[in-house]
């Protein structure tokens, strides 16, 4: 494995943790917080209901509790990180629902409260790519300049047929152009996309990966579909519109998509674990390392790593 240049702990790809640690020299963990926002798709700006596979939560499932203030969310999840790590370093994450969905006098007083928190480096904001109007985007851009700042932005899939699907509310070029107006101010920029959404097959996932790939990005997260209880998704599946991936399928897809990544890339997440009580499936979901080692185990298999074939295909 001699061409690939991120290695840690035996790591065929470039993972967060190896980012944060070059980059900070100490562990460095997010604080993941519920600061109260809503969303365009659900308020019914753009529609209501939300994509279809969104939780009440918002993706948020594993925030904080939104009836605590923002400190006490905050302190209490620092409290948990530092029985297992002392003197660890944090990133807040801004991650239940769409969080630059708010006037620009909301989101300093937001974002600011969480970086004057002790051992606090950067933050980290989830969002959609239709809400970043100018002066958001210039605030946005001065923060960038005084802490590490990550924008995440869903994506889910580059196909229209399927974004329209779920109700995610814009097309492609709205998110390509939103990258490009992040890149220009310097800003990173991470990326979601989600694999084993209805109607998608193996080439339609991979054609994802490989047009993301081409675009001045730093970060990628690797979700699998979860069908929450209570969705529109949930109903499709009882319905038999579609068929949940199993963990065989999922393994190979992700090594697959692993391939094509550039090397600088940063794989921020691989899968991900809903919340036991509300999961339909995957189950075998809930096994996140299990997962994790697989993915692990199939790279060492084929002789590969993250960027081998990236420009090859």
């Amino acid at each position: 494995m001699t061409d690939f240049k991120y290695n840690i702990e035996n790591k065929r790809y470039h993972t967060w943790n190896y980012h944060l640690r070059e980059k900070f020299g100490s562990k460095v963990f997010k604080v993941s917080i519920n600061a109260g926002f809503t969303c365009p798709n659900i308020d019914g700006s753009i529609s209501r209901g939300g994509c279809i596979y969104c939780s009440k939560d918002g993706s948020g499932d594993f925030a904080g509790n939104p009836n605590d203030d923002l400190i006490r969310q905050f302190v209490l999840i620092r409290e948990m990180m530092e029985k297992k790590w002392e003197n660890a370093k944090y990133i807040g994450y801004f991650q239940a629902f769409t969080n630059t969905y708010a006037p620009v006098e909301v989101l300093k007083e937001k974002y600011e409260t969480i970086l004057r928190q002790d051992g606090v480096i950067g933050l980290s904001i989830s969002t959609r790519p239709d809400c970043i109007p100018d002066d958001v985007l210039d605030y946005l851009s001065e923060l960038n300049t005084r802490t590490n700042l990550w924008v995440e932005l869903g994506l889910q899939s580059i196909h229209d047929k399927t974004s329209k699907l779920i109700n995610r509310g814009h097309d492609y070029k709205i998110f390509e152009n939103c990258v490009k107006r992040l890149r220009k101010k310097g800003i990173n920029v991470v990326v979601h996309i989600i694999n084993g959404l209805p109607g998608e097959d193996h080439k339609m996932m991979m054609d994802t990966v490989k047009k993301i790939s081409r675009l001045d990005i730093q970060g990628v997260k690797i979700h699998l579909l979860h069908v929450i209880k209570d969705t529109p998704m949930e109903n499709m599946l009882n319905k038999g519109y579609f068929k949940l991936l199993d963990k065989e399928e999922y393994v190979k897809i992700v090594c697959d998509q692993l391939e094509i990544l550039p090397q600088e890339i940063v794989i921020h997440r691989l899968t991900g674990d809903g919340k036991k009580e509300n999961l339909v499936g995957p189950l075998w979901s809930l096994k996140k390392w299990e997962v994790l080692n697989a993915i692990d185990d199939e790279l060492l298999k084929r002789d590969s790593w993250q960027g081998k074939f990236y420009g090859m295909e």
